[in-house]
Formats: C-alpha cells, sequence, structure tokens
C-alpha cells in the first residue's frame, strides 16, 4: 500500500507555507497515545531494537520493508514518540475526504507512472514538502519496494526514497548530514491478530559522506549504488529468504525448526536466520539431495494444512501434555470468554464479516485492527455505563477491569483453542508423524 517507485522533482523549498504537514496539531496529538497504546496491544508481543543506531543529530529518512499493509506504518508510528511523516502511494489520495483524512494523519502523496503522466506532474509539490520534513529533522518513513507483500523477503526498490536523499543532500548537506535508515519490520504471522511484532533499525547510511566520497558524477549511478546498499542491510535486520522457487519450502523448515524455542523475538529472528543459513548452504554443497528434501517438505506442509495442524504442534515433543495444559487453562478461562465473546458480539462479528469479504487477504489484520479501534471503546463505555448502574459501584469497578481487558481475552481464548485442537490431532497422527520424523531436520540443520 505504502511506497513510491518513479517521480520528477525541481528542487524549490517553501518557506511561505502556512502549515507544514510535520508541525505539531493538537487533535493529532491527543489521539495518537491512544492510536499506539491499541496498536501495541494488536499484537501479544511488541519488540522495537536497534534505536541506539539511531544518529542525534541530522535529517533521517527510514527505508523500510512492506509485508503487511497498514498495520506496518502504525507498527512504526507506535515504535517511539518522535514525530513521523509517512509517503504513501497518490492513486489512494483520489478522494478529497480520504485525501484530508490522510493528510491529517501525516501521510504524503507520491504518484508512480503507473498513475499515468498527468498525475506524476502533481509529484513536485509532495517531494518539496518531504525534503522539507527531512530539513526539518522529522523522521520520514518510505516503502521503496512500492508495494506490500506477505514474505519474509525483499522486492526491488523503485527510485523515489533515494532522490529525496540526494534532494535534500543538495539543499543542505554541508549544514546537516541526511542518513538513510535501513529498518525492518518482522511479524509471528501476517493474517493472524495478536501475533508478534519486532522492529529492528540498522546502521545509518551516511549520505552526505557516500556523496563527498564518491568519484561518480552521474545521479543515477549513484542511486544504484544506494539501492544495493539499502536492500542488503534491510536483508540483515529479519528473517530474510531469497525469493525464488525453493522459498516456500526453506520458510517451512525454518519454522519447524524455530517455532517453539524460547527466548525474545529478536533471538527467535537471529536463530531464523541461522537456520536460513545453513539450508543455503546445505542446498549449494548438496543439490540434488537438498531439492528431494525441499520436495518431502512441501509435501507433508500440504498434509498438515490439509489436517489443520499447526506447525507449532509439530515442535512439540510431548503433544498430548502440551494438549492437556492447555484444556485445563480453557476450561478454568471458559466463563469468562463467554462473558467477552457476549460484550464484544458487535466488534468480532463485524471484524469476520468485513474480512470474509477481503479480495487481499494481506489486509485481515487492519481490518480486525480498524473495527477494534472503533468498535470497542464505545463497548467498553456503554458496558461501563450499565455496570455503574446496576451493580455496587465495587463490583462495577472489577467488572469495568474485566472488561477492559476482554477483547484480548476473547482473541487469545480463541488461539488457545485452535492450538489446543491441532496438539490434539497432532497426538494422534502417527503417521503423519512418521513423515515429520523421516525429514530429519534436527540433525540437519
Amino acid at each position: 500500500m505504502f511506497g513510491i517507485n518513479m517521480y520528477f522533482c525541481t528542487p524549490i523549498f517553501d518557506s511561505e507555507m502556512a502549515k507544514k504537514i510535520q508541525d505539531p496539531d493538537y487533535l493529532y496529538s491527543f489521539l495518537l497515545p491512544f492510536v499506539n497504546w491499541n496498536t501495541r496491544r494488536s499484537y501479544r508481543r511488541f519488540e522495537v531494537h536497534g534505536k541506539e543506531n539511531l544518529p542525534k543529530e541530522g535529517g533521517l529518512i527510514f527505508g523500510v520493508n512492506h509485508s503487511n499493509t497498514l498495520m506496518d506504518a502504525l507498527v512504526l508510528l507506535s515504535s517511539n514518540n518522535i514525530r513521523k511523516v509517512f509517503i504513501a502511494r497518490g492513486d489512494i489520495f483520489k478522494n478529497p475526504t480520504v485525501a484530508k483524512v490522510l493528510t491529517f494523519l501525516r501521510i504524503l502523496p507520491i504518484f508512480r507512472i503507473r498513475n499515468g503522466v498527468a498525475a506524476v506532474r502533481n509529484n513536485d509539490e509532495s517531494l518539496n514538502k518531504a525534503v522539507d520534513v527531512v530539513h526539518d529533522q522529522v523522521d520520514l518513513y518510505l516503502f521503496p519496494e512500492g508495494t506490500h507483500r506477505t514474505k519474509h523477503s525483499l522486492m526491488r526498490m523503485g527510485k523515489g526514497l533515494f532522490h529525496i536523499a540526494l534532494d535534500a543532500n543538495k539543499q543542505f548537506g554541508e549544514k546537516s548530514p541526511v542518513y538513510i535508515i535501513p529498518t525492518a519490520i518482522e511479524y509471528g504471522d501476517y493474517f493472524r491478530f495478536r501475533s508478534t511484532a519486532m522492529i529492528n533499525f540498522g546502521q545509518p547510511i551516511n549520505v552526505t559522506e557516500f556523496i563527498k566520497n564518491s568519484t561518480e558524477e552521474n545521479e543515477a549511478v549513484n542511486i544504484n549504488i544506494l539501492k544495493d546498499q539499502l536492500h542488503v542491510e534491510i536483508s540483515k535486520l529479519f528473517t530474510f529468504i531469497p525469493d525464488d522457487e525453493d522459498y516456500d519450502a526453506i520458510w517451512e523448515i525454518v519454522k519447524m525448526k524455530n517455532e517453539k524455542r524460547a527466548g525474545g523475538l529478536y533471538k527467535k529472528m537471529l536463530r531464523n536466520r541461522d537456520t536460513v543459513t545453513k539450508v543455503l548452504k546445505y542446498k549449494e554443497e548438496k543439490p540434488e539431495e537438498c531439492k528431494n528434501l525441499f520436495e518431502r517438505v512441501l509435501d507433508f506442509a500440504k498434509e498438515r494444512r490439509r489436517q489443520k495442524i499447526s506447525v507449532m504442534s509439530t515442535a512439540k515433543k510431548y503433544p498430548l501434555l502440551n494438549s492437556l495444559w492447555k484444556f485445563i487453562v480453557l476450561l478454568v478461562g471458559l466463563p469468562y470468554f463467554v462473558a467477552s465473546a457476549a460484550v464484544n458480539l458487535p466488534v468480532w462479528l463485524t471484524t469476520l464479516v468485513i474480512r470474509g469479504k477481503l479480495k487481499d487477504k494481506a489486509f485481515s489484520n487492519t481490518v480486525s485492527y480498524g473495527v477494534k479501534l472503533v468498535l470497542f471503546p464505545i463497548v467498553f463505555i456503554i458496558g461501563t455505563v450499565l455496570l455503574f448502574c446496576f451493580l455496587p459501584w465495587m463490583w462495577a469497578l472489577a467488572g469495568t477491569v474485566l472488561l477492559f481487558f476482554s477483547y484480548s481475552v476473547f482473541v487469545d481464548y480463541c488461539e488457545l483453542c485452535r492450538r489446543w485442537i491441532s496438539d490434539v490431532r497432532w497426538t494422534f497422527k502417527t503417521k503423519l508423524r512418521r513423515q515429520y520424523e523421516s525429514l530429519n531436520l534436527n540433525n540437519l540443520f
């Protein structure tokens, strides 16, 4: 959804703008904590790493992988309390009302060649504003891939981010350095609400120093060098898998190897990367054996999904024991779950209806987030009023606390129930478990 690929820009600095998009706004500042809190509550685990890599001074342009539609921007927005401006594709600004809302949200439009030459001509103003954002040392975030894709990989990057960086450097680089910050977001699941999210900021690319030391006068060549460098640096920050015919098999192996091991999200990412490295090495050294393994892994994954068994269940050494403790937790929490499901019926039912109509399933989490953001406060306010109207204040207060956590409990209970059913199935699928053991992944990698 977010991103840019190509534009044409004449550097003009508009110092007489009445109000800049990056200027403080009282309503925006008032709503921001609520939005950020909801974003973090949309994930069971939320981690930010690499803040120590961010320069204290200078213009910062963040280049980020784009894998989960609008949630990418929301996750980045909630990473810290520093002011941010985003750039999005221009076609979503066609509706005047939507355009006003997006501008209020500090999002600038950039049109691409596919939108037509006439649309591209409208880029000058936005691009000058983008350079002005960097000049004011407000963080500017772009998704250089140009579109979202639910993969642990990277697509070809457009030139827009690098044009902005070079234009900014031309205008004020001698006074204040311009940096490109490689940034990666890694999700536990692209489609399930309340999964996990991790942001990882990498080592900055000093554009000012790069241009000073470059012997190349051709701007296009310098842009390509920066593109390649950013691609490499982002790929170091998350579980990166080459996007080729073996992607699916490698990702299945990574999940089966590391899905249930202890540690935070960052450590899990490092384990994932280590497994990818070992698999790629095996592929290089023993191509025929690896090809055979990949085929067997995909056959197993297909059968696993057909029988509705989670990859997490396959990582369990004693699935029966795991299913037993899950059953106890589900039994104890059943009354709270039933109550939570009842009071949150408008939220989850609306979410199911909208998600069922989606053509692009990548928007699933965005829909879940948006519906909860809008409807749950209404449910909470009405429920709180009713509790205090009909119950003694102490009971009403306790009910309000339970109501406050009810939707998260409802979602997490459903997820635990799904995993419990999967563990039970895995326990009694002897043939499938033998198929898994025959892969011998633990010894190979």
